[in-house]
C-alpha cells in the first residue's frame, strides 16, 4: 500500500526486456510490473509528437504526460511521466521549467494563468538574469514535466549533458532555472520531489575514478568539486559539499538525496555506464540519476535504491518508496488520500471510481489523435440488449468473445482490416433454392481454369526453341575456349533442337533439294519450322506450306568462335585474382590482443583533433574497475594498434 516512484533514463528504450515496449502494449505494461512502481518518470525518449502510438499513450490502467522537443528532430531528449490510475491522479500538469509554454488548445502561458489553474513557483526575471541563454529556449527541448498532487509537486527532469563543453552555457542555465523553481515552490510552502537524469555527479564518491578524471581535465580536487554545475547542484542539496561561502540566494539547501541518505558510505552506487567501452560489467560508471525530495517530507521516505540489474539502457532505474501512512501536522494520513483529488480515497480505500474528467489538459489521453478512442474489443464485448435477453432466443453463431478470438489477437484500427478474415471464395451463404450463393455464382461465372489460356508469342518461341543461348559463368565469359569446347557447344545446340525422327524424315522428303546444301542428322531440326539467327536470340517462324522448304539454324561456326576467343586473350580472369577480390570485400582479419590472445575489436576516434576519424584495434574485454588498461588481469589489456598500421602489416608478404 506504499507509493513507489521510479526514474529511468531509457535512452530510446534499447530493448529493455528482449522486446521493444514502445511497440508492444503487453510488454510495456509488463515493464511497469517489473519496476513495481506507481509513478514512472522516463527521460531521453528520442521521439517526436508524430511518433506517438496507441501503445505509448493508451496504456491500460495508466495516464501519461509528455514533454517532447518542439524543434529538434526525433532522437533528441524527451520526458514522460506515467501514473497508475488505481493509486494516484494529478490535479494539475505542466510542461517546461520556466512556464513560458502554453497548455494544449490555449494561447496563454502557464505562468500567466489564474492562480487556481497554475502550479506556480516560476523563476523571476531577476533569477533568470544570470542565465547566459534565452530563457524561452530552455523549455523548447522537451526536458521537464511538472505534476501537482495534493501531497507534493513532482518535477520529472532531463538535464542537458556535458557535450564536450559545447553546451555548458545551456546546461548551466537549465540547472539555474531548476534551482530557482524548486526554491520558489518550497518558499511557497509546497513539498517538492525532483526525479530524473541531472547529468551531474555530486562528489568523488559518485564517480568510478575521480582521480583519473581530474588528471585528464587538469583539475585539482578543489577545482573539481567547485565546477559551476557541480557547485550549483550541491548548494541545492542537503549535506552537499560546497567550498567557501555560498552564493547569494542559495544560502539554504532545499532537497535531500534519498539514495545517498539511505546509503551514505556505499561505493560503486552508479546509475550510468559508458557503452562504447563496455564499462558496465566492471561497474566503471557514475551516479547522475536521482530522486530528490524537499527536506520537509524527508521522514515520508521508507526506502531508496538503484536497480542496477535491469538492463536495456546505459542507465539503470532509481526508485524511492513513500510510506503507507505519513504524518501531516499532528495526525497520520494515508498516502493515497493525498495522491488523488479530494474525496476519492478515505483511509486508503477508494470511495469514488476513477473519472477521466479529472485528467489535466496535458494528459496524453486528451491529445486529439487519441481522445475518445475505442478499442475493437469493446465493440465485441457489449452487453446484449434487453429485448434479445427477454426472448430467450439462442443462436448457433459464435459468441462475441469467440468471434474475436477467431479473428486473431491483432489490434484493429478504424482504417485497417483483419488479415486473417476468410476469403470471399469460402463464404457460402444459403439461398432460397437450397443451393449456396457461392455455388450459384460459380455456375454463372466460368471458372478460371476453364478459360482458354493465352500464350504470348515470346512464350511460344521460348518453349519451341528450348534453352536459350546465354552466358553460363563469369569464367566462361573471360576465359578463351578451346576448339573441343566449341565443337561440344555446337553439338549441345543440336541436341536442344531434337525432334522425332519420323517428322524429320517427312520434312526431308518434302525438301529434298535443300539436303544437298546442308547435311544434318535426323535429330537436329523440327519439321515445319525454320530457324533464323538474329543477333543473340533465335526467331522461330512457321515454314510456308506451299514452298515445302526449310532452312537450318544459322549456328556459329567453330572458326568464328575461335576467332572471338582469341580476341579476348588479353582480358584478366578474376578467378585467377580471387585472393585480391577476397581481401577487398571481406572483413579484415582482426589482430589478437597481447594480454589474452583474443581477436581485437575495431573502434573509430571521434574526439576532435589530428586523429579524428582514424580507426584502431583494442582488446575486446571490458574496462576494469579503474577504467584504465591493465596488464595481467581479466580486464582490458594495453593492446592498441592503429588500423592503418595493421592493414599495412596484413597486406605484406
Amino acid at each position: 500500500m506504499s507509493l513507489r516512484i521510479t526514474t529511468w533514463n531509457v535512452n530510446g528504450i534499447r530493448n529493455p526486456f528482449s522486446y521493444q515496449p514502445w511497440r508492444d502494449q503487453r510488454t510495456f505494461t509488463a515493464m511497469f510490473d517489473i519496476l513495481q512502481a506507481d509513478i514512472v518518470i522516463m527521460q531521453e525518449l528520442k521521439i517526436q509528437r508524430k511518433d506517438l502510438k496507441d501503445d505509448m499513450v493508451l496504456v491500460p490502467g495508466w495516464d501519461c504526460y509528455f514533454s517532447l522537443p518542439k524543434h529538434k528532430k526525433a532522437g533528441y531528449s524527451g520526458v514522460a511521466i506515467y501514473t497508475r490510475q488505481s493509486v494516484c491522479a494529478p490535479i494539475k500538469a505542466e510542461e517546461g521549467i520556466i512556464g513560458v509554454l502554453c497548455p494544449p488548445n490555449s494561447s496563454t502561458c502557464y505562468c500567466d494563468l489564474p492562480e487556481d489553474q497554475k502550479i506556480g513557483g516560476y523563476p523571476t526575471a531577476t533569477q533568470l538574469s544570470v542565465c547566459p541563454v534565452d530563457a524561452s529556449a530552455l523549455d523548447s527541448e522537451g526536458r521537464c514535466v511538472v505534476l501537482e498532487f495534493p501531497a507534493f509537486i513532482l518535477i520529472g527532469v532531463y538535464s542537458p549533458a556535458n557535450s564536450a563543453g559545447n553546451r555548458d552555457d545551456f546546461r548551466l542555465g537549465f540547472l539555474n532555472a531548476l534551482d530557482a523553481r524548486v526554491r520558489n515552490l518550497v518558499s511557497a510552502g509546497k513539498h517538492v520531489i525532483v526525479a530524473g537524469d541531472l547529468n551531474v555527479s555530486r562528489d568523488e564518491l559518485d564517480s568510478a575514478n575521480p582521480v583519473e578524471t581530474m588528471r585528464k581535465s587538469g583539475l585539482t580536487p578543489e577545482e573539481y568539486i567547485s565546477t559551476p554545475t557541480r557547485r550549483l547542484f550541491n548548494q541545492l542539496l542537503f549535506e552537499g559539499k560546497v567550498l567557501g561561502q555560498r552564493d547569494e540566494g542559495r544560502e539554504q539547501p532545499m532537497l535531500w538525496d534519498t539514495c545517498r541518505g539511505f546509503h551514505p558510505e556505499r561505493k560503486g552506487m552508479f546509475t550510468c555506464w559508458e557503452q562504447k567501452i563496455n564499462a558496465r560489467p566492471a561497474n566503471y560508471g557514475s551516479r547522475i540519476d536521482y530522486v530528490l525530495c524537499s527536506i520537509g517530507i524527508k521522514d515520508w521516505i521508507s526506502d531508496a535504491n538503484i536497480q542496477e540489474g535491469l538492463l536495456g539502457s546505459d542507465h539503470c532505474p532509481v526508485y524511492t518508496v513513500i510510506k503507507e501512512k505519513i504524518n501531516v501536522g499532528e495526525k497520520q494520513v494515508h498516502i493515497y488520500d493525498l495522491m488523488n483529488p479530494n474525496g476519492v480515497f478515505k483511509a486508503g480505500k477508494r470511495i469514488r471510481s476513477y473519472d477521466t474528467k479529472w485528467l489535466p489538459a496535458l494528459s496524453g489521453r486528451l491529445i486529439p489523435e487519441f481522445d475518445r478512442r475505442r478499442s475493437i474489443r469493446d465493440m465485441f464485448t457489449k452487453k446484449p440488449s434487453l429485448t434479445a435477453a427477454s426472448t430467450g432466443r439462442t443462436s448457433n453463431a459464435l459468441t462475441p468473445e469467440a468471434e474475436l478470438h477467431s479473428l486473431g489477437s491483432e489490434t484493429l484500427t478504424p482504417n485497417s482490416e483483419p488479415s486473417n478474415l476468410p476469403s470471399p471464395e469460402r463464404l457460402k451463404f444459403p439461398s432460397s433454392n437450397g443451393s449456396t450463393l457461392g455455388e450459384k455464382r460459380d455456375a454463372q461465372m466460368p471458372h478460371q481454369s476453364q478459360r482458354p489460356a493465352k500464350r504470348s508469342k515470346s512464350t511460344a518461341v521460348s518453349a519451341a526453341s528450348g534453352p536459350e543461348r546465354g552466358q553460363k559463368s563469369l569464367k566462361g565469359f573471360f576465359k578463351p575456349r578451346s576448339s573441343g569446347q566449341l565443337n561440344g557447344r555446337i553439338d549441345s545446340k543440336a541436341d536442344d533442337l531434337s525432334v522425332p525422327s519420323s517428322s524429320l524424315e517427312s520434312s526431308l522428303q518434302r525438301s529434298s533439294s535443300s539436303t544437298d546444301d546442308v547435311k544434318v542428322q535426323s535429330n537436329q531440326f523440327r519439321a515445319g519450322f525454320s530457324f533464323t539467327k538474329t543477333g543473340d536470340s533465335q526467331d522461330v517462324s512457321k515454314t510456308d506450306s506451299q514452298s515445302n522448304t526449310f532452312r537450318p539454324p544459322s549456328l556459329p561456326s567453330a572458326e568464328s568462335e575461335l576467332k572471338e576467343s582469341q580476341e579476348c586473350e588479353g582480358v584478366v580472369d578474376p578467378i585467377v585474382t580471387k585472393e585480391s577480390w577476397s581481401k577487398l570485400f571481406s572483413k579484415p582479419v582482426a589482430p589478437r590482443c597481447e594480454g589474452h590472445n583474443e581477436p581485437c575489436i575495431k573502434l573509430t576516434t571521434k574526439k576532435s583533433g589530428f586523429n579524428c576519424g582514424r580507426a584502431f584495434w583494442i582488446c575486446p574485454r571490458p574496462v576494469g574497475p579503474t577504467g584504465s588498461k591493465e596488464k595481467g588481469t581479466e580486464w582490458r589489456c594495453q593492446t592498441f594498434i592503429w588500423s592503418s598500421d595493421w592493414n599495412a602489416r596484413d597486406s605484406g608478404p
